[in-house]
């Protein structure tokens, strides 16, 4: 008969194993233990239930497969370069009467390739419409894709089909350009699983090219006489529009000695009056021609500097000159009434006076 003790031991007599993860490539341990064991040999065999090893005995040949620790106890044994068909179910048995037996799953994750961006065999031209494609494989479980346009993201469509064990990600931005996409960064990252805290990531600057945009400026607000002089024109474009060309009221500059051109800018090195007129700058690409012009008016120095009318003294005499005609005004109208009030009262002693006399009494002598 079995003593409780000899039964506690049988029922600990039982195969334990743990299911395992690991990144496709990596290494995998699969270990299987039992806390009571009477000399009895513990067995790792693959989802074909295929033997792998009994006890410390290699019974597959695979050189990726090696004994870690063989023990009544435990047996730990190691698949090197691990590929995602050696996913599946993996069996630990211990050869009791009946035999016992553990599960153990081994899943693979299948590691995305790097993406790659296509759509962008040429400069895009501006009104144009694009559509940039990310696309990865070998992924296990499905990658996720996202989109970036400099720092900001945009939102892309998703697509996942299956290729074998593994999967093969795209994700499609349409976008319709303009020049302000002109040297935008877009980024497509792909986060998964076996990648971590360090996802696949790949950059494609965007090219637009878009006609020419004119603008002049001018060095001096008020332009004198004898001043030195310059316009900028301030052309952008893509590609950039070069050379500028210059003229002066539709025909060529009238004194190439004085008038410089530099680069992008006109210079008149000593401003006269001959110099004003209608000044344009004109830049030109493969996509169009664009143009601004100023006209140039140049001061008398002597003229801008006399002295004028003193503003602030006018002022000032207007000023008392009002105060005055409302003083009189007042007073005026003041002396008025009081001369009226007083011709009233005139008016009324003569009325009563007048009836008094043709009251008294008549007397005949």
């Amino acid at each position: 008969l079995l003593t409780n003790h000899h039964l506690a031991m049988k029922m600990a007599q039982f195969p334990i194993a743990q299911n395992v993860t690991v990144v496709e490539g990596s290494t995998a341990n699969m270990t299987c233990r039992v806390d009571y064991n009477d000399n009895t040999s513990l067995q790792w065999s693959n989802p074909a239930q295929q033997t792998l090893f009994f006890g410390d005995k290699k019974a597959l040949r695979d050189n990726r497969i090696e004994l870690v620790r063989a023990s009544w106890k435990e047996l730990t044994i190691s698949i090197s370069d691990v590929t995602l068909s050696d996913e599946g179910q993996y069996t630990c048995s211990l050869f009791t009467m009946p035999v016992k037996t553990s599960k153990a799953f081994l899943t693979v994750l299948g590691v995305p390739a790097k993406p790659e961006i296509t759509g962008l065999s040429r400069p895009a031209q501006e009104g144009e419409d694009v559509t940039l494609t990310c696309t990865t494989s070998g992924s296990k479980p499905a990658a996720d894709i996202r989109w970036f346009r400099n720092d900001k993201e945009v939102q892309g469509q998703k697509e996942v089909n299956a290729t074998g064990r593994s999967f093969t990600v795209r994700s499609t931005i349409h976008l319709k350009v303009d020049r302000t996409d002109d040297g935008a960064a877009y980024t497509c990252v792909v986060e998964h699983i076996a990648l971590g805290s360090l996802p696949h990531q790949v950059t494609e600057v965007l090219e637009v090219h878009y006609p020419p945009q004119v603008q002049i400026v001018r060095s001096v607000i008020v332009p004198q006489e004898g001043q030195y002089f310059k316009l900028e024109c301030v052309s952008k474009g893509n590609p950039l529009p070069e050379p500028v060309f210059w003229t002066k009221d539709g025909g060529e500059l009238p004194d190439v000695e004085r008038m410089i051109v530099e680069g992008r800018d006109l210079i008149i090195t000593t401003l006269n009056k001959t110099d004003n007129g209608t000044y344009r700058c004109e830049a030109s690409n493969h996509l169009g021609t664009n143009r601004d012009e100023f006209t140039l008016y140049v001061y008398d120095p002597n003229a801008l500097t006399q002295p004028g009318p003193d503003h602030a003294l006018i002022g000032g005499v207007v000023a008392v000159v009002v105060f005055i005609t409302l003083c009189f005004i007042i007073v005026l109208g003041r002396y008025l009434a009081r001369h009226k009030d007083i011709t009233r009262e005139r008016q009324e002693m003569w009325f009563i006076s007048s009836r008094k006399t043709l009251a008294l009494p008549i007397i005949t002598l």
